[in-house]
């Protein structure tokens, strides 16, 4: 495993009281931009509360980003505003469903209210690394500047509610007015 651009490593035990934040410096937000394939990330914080969980350490805050990301449609750069609620379970190793380790197929339900489960290794986790991971999935892959339709439309691209092709074509021809 290669080593993350926001390390920020917790002990179990004992568990700081006050909540732990996250920011991520200048080059630690450079470098998160790289991995997410972004052209910045301007801003990220993140406010956790720890709390023993049995064996387990249970996070919960809020993720708080701002980001500069390429429109999906015409490439054009625009600001994001993230926020995003975090409840991350941090679990010793092999302390997970051991069919999972064995690249098995099962099938997991959960509810919205249960959260993400990640391993750790030792006395410590990484914070920062799951605050990370929490930042690529907020991300909109396929998010759209404030000029996609301007685009859309330069390009001869009509929505999806307008039918198009031969078919619609000669159907058209059909209809009366």
């Amino acid at each position: 495993m290669s080593a993350s651009e926001l390390t920020r490593m917790v002990k179990v035990r004992p568990l700081p009281a006050d909540p732990v934040v996250v920011e991520a410096t200048e080059a630690e937000r450079a470098a998160l931009a790289s991995r997410f394939g972004l052209p910045c990330v301007q801003s990220l914080r993140a406010e956790l509360s720890l709390e023993q969980d049995g064996k387990a350490v249970l996070a919960t805050g809020a993720l708080e980003a701002k980001i500069v990301q390429a429109c999906a449609i015409s490439g054009e750069e625009f600001d994001v505003t993230i926020s995003e609620p975090l409840s991350l379970r941090f679990v010793e190793e092999g302390a997970l469903d051991p069919a999972l380790a064995l690249d098995e197929e099962i099938e997991i339900e959960l509810s919205p209210d249960e959260c993400d489960e990640i391993e750790y290794v030792g006395d410590s986790f990484d914070l920062g690394e799951a605050v990370a991971q929490s930042l690529g999935l907020a991300i909109d892959p396929y998010a759209e500047g404030p000029n996609a339709d301007a685009a859309r439309k330069e390009a001869g691209i009509t929505g999806d509610d307008v039918p198009s092709g031969p078919l619609a074509e000669a159907l058209k021809g059909l209809k009366r007015d």
